[in-house]
């Protein structure tokens, strides 16, 4: 067959050749060693956790070798396409610290290699899809969807491997003539690759490919021998063909993707090789798993799982910092000792690399996040924490944007404890310091817990008069705590918790119980920080008023 002629008669309307292309996206000018990472996301709204994680070694991967991190819509499946989701993604990552250097962008493309959207880019991939016809690579395939099915029950009954190939492939051996008899007919067709794969070898004779996988190590894995869509029937490529074309005229180094890739793999590598083309350093991460009830691993849920998305995060107000710092612990095994060694170092001193991640599933634990995010809220000074729960909350809980009026208040409220010996760690995310620290703002304080069951009602009233009628606002940590001390004498309990340990007879409970009294009092909680620094910080007018307010 003249395949020149046939790559004429399905793609006229092509005029540039592939070395049109090479000419505009040449190879980029970049240090020795840098590598080019994209990240490629379908605008489906939904951005998740993997999504996060993938483009975290990318931004790593590319900014510490001084390469070039950039942004591909994969959008060629538009039954998924969502109104602003690009907008959701861009926002989204850039919350948590993932910034492009090119790409798609919210006003428009930045960099010389786009379009940076697929379905902008059809052109493109009609012009390589063409170059495979002309060669013998590729051929239409009129097959209808209800042959497909016929011959897909066939290959169950048969319990032979799905999909078009070999006898299968009905088209594969179409004449020129009988192509272009079913295009005048109208017959709808797709391309297929022409693959090269022999589909009656068995498991141990079939060919094989071996590729280095930056985080696996090498892959040996039999050929493709399907005959995979690249174009479908609107000429729109499939996800295999148009990232083989863009990650090769974007000059991508490196492709990371989540595991479910492997099984593709060697189709993609069948279509580099197709192409003449050298494949970029394909780095399959491992599935993002989490513990169920039982103790068993099983893959994150974006059904079973809030904590999948990331629309999660910012709404609990989870600091990016702590995000990314707790990321980097399941992304790399040595990133805890080297943070134990280097606990004030700024994150991006780590050395990242692919060599030190795990190919087994990836275990994600929202409680050590949230053990991490105490860490790390803790080096972020009161000024710093202060603006981002400001932000936070004028997204997310514009109902309370009146607590951050009195900026002066806030931070103290924010440092305490946090500058001891040994220092508090209270703070988790934005919504739980909100609830943590409400207890400072009268129209947000209520009572949460009961008096300790050691104290009767009378002596609460008793306690708390009694507290009043000393207090001092002057009074050094040590006079104000001698002074519960001797209210707690004065009305039968222990001055010390020990002693009523030894004798709990001869009291009717200890000083610890009495100084929960006025701190329930104060702060509508059994457990606080340091009651005497909370009551510094409210003043003494709030703090007389709120202690007389409880009888």
């Amino acid at each position: 067959m003249d395949y020149n002629k046939l790559a004429e008669l399905l793609f006229p309307q092509i005029e540039k050749a592939p070395e049109d292309y090479e000419a505009m996206y040449p190879m980029r000018d970049l240090p020795e060693g840098a590598k080019v990472t994209r990240l490629g996301p379908s605008p489906t709204g939904f951005i998740h956790l993997g999504n996060l994680y993938g483009a975290f070694v990318d931004e790593r991967l590319a900014h510490q070798s001084n390469g070039i991190f950039y942004l591909r819509i994969e959008d060629t499946d538009d039954k998924r396409y969502v109104d602003g989701a690009v907008e959701i993604i861009i926002n989204s990552l850039r919350f948590f610290g993932i910034n492009f250097d090119e790409g798609a962008g919210l006003e428009g493309d930045v960099g010389s290699y786009g379009d940076y959207t697929q379905s902008k880019r059809g052109e493109i991939y009609q012009c390589f899809a063409k170059k495979l016809v002309a060669e013998g690579k590729a051929y239409p395939c009129f097959l209808t969807e209800e042959e497909i099915a016929e011959i897909r029950a066939g290959q169950e009954a048969a319990k032979v491997n799905p999909g078009i190939y070999g006898d299968y492939a009905k088209s594969r051996d179409l004449s020129y003539e009988e192509i272009e008899e079913n295009l005048k007919a109208g017959k709808a067709y797709v391309l297929r690759l022409k693959s090269d794969g022999n589909p009656d070898q068995s498991e141990e004779t079939a060919r094989r490919i071996k590729v280095e996988d930056a985080i696996r190590g090498i892959l040996d894995m039999p050929e493709n021998f399907q005959d995979v869509v690249i174009l479908k029937a609107t000429g729109i490529p499939t996800y295999h063909f148009a990232h083989v074309v863009d990650d090769h005229l974007m000059r991508t180094t490196h492709v990371i993707r989540g595991a479910e890739w492997l099984p593709s793999l060697p189709i993609h590598v069948e279509l580099f090789e197709k192409l003449g083309w050298q494949p970029p350093i394909y780095c399959h991460t491992a599935q993002l798993m989490k513990l169920d009830e039982e103790g068993n691993k099983r893959k994150l849920s974006k059904r079973k799982d809030p904590e999948l998305s990331l629309d999660y995060y910012r709404n609990q107000g989870y600091h990016p910092a702590a995000v990314r710092e707790y990321l980097l612990t399941i992304l790399n095994s040595n990133f805890e000792e080297w943070r134990m060694e280097n606990p004030d170092a700024p994150i991006d001193d780590f050395a990242f690399t692919t060599e030190k991640m795990s190919n087994s599933g990836a275990l994600f634990d929202l409680n050590k996040l949230n053990d991490i995010s105490k860490d790390v809220l803790l080096r972020i000074p009161a000024a710093d924490l202060y603006e981002f729960l400001k932000n936070w909350a004028e997204e997310f809980k514009p109902e309370i944007m009146h607590i951050f009026d009195d900026r002066a208040y806030l931070e103290k409220i924010l440092d305490l404890g946090r500058n001891d010996k040994k220092p508090r760690k209270d703070f988790i995310y934005a919504q739980q310091i909100i609830e943590f620290i409400s207890y400072f703002f009268d129209d947000l304080f209520k009572v949460e817990d009961e008096m300790p069951a050691e104290v009767p009602d009378e002596d609460v009233s008793a306690i708390l008069n009694a507290y009043l009628a000393g207090y001092d606002h002057s009074d050094d940590q040590s006079q104000w705590f001698d002074k519960i001390r001797a209210i707690a004498t004065e009305l039968g309990y222990a001055a010390k918790p020990k002693d009523f340990k030894k004798h709990p007879e001869e009291y009717k409970g200890h000083v610890g119980h009495v100084s929960t009294v006025i701190r329930i009092a104060l702060m509508g909680r059994a457990q606080s920080p340091d009651v005497w620094e909370i009551q510094q910080i409210l003043g003494e007018e709030k703090t007389r008023a709120r202690i007389a307010s409880y009888q």
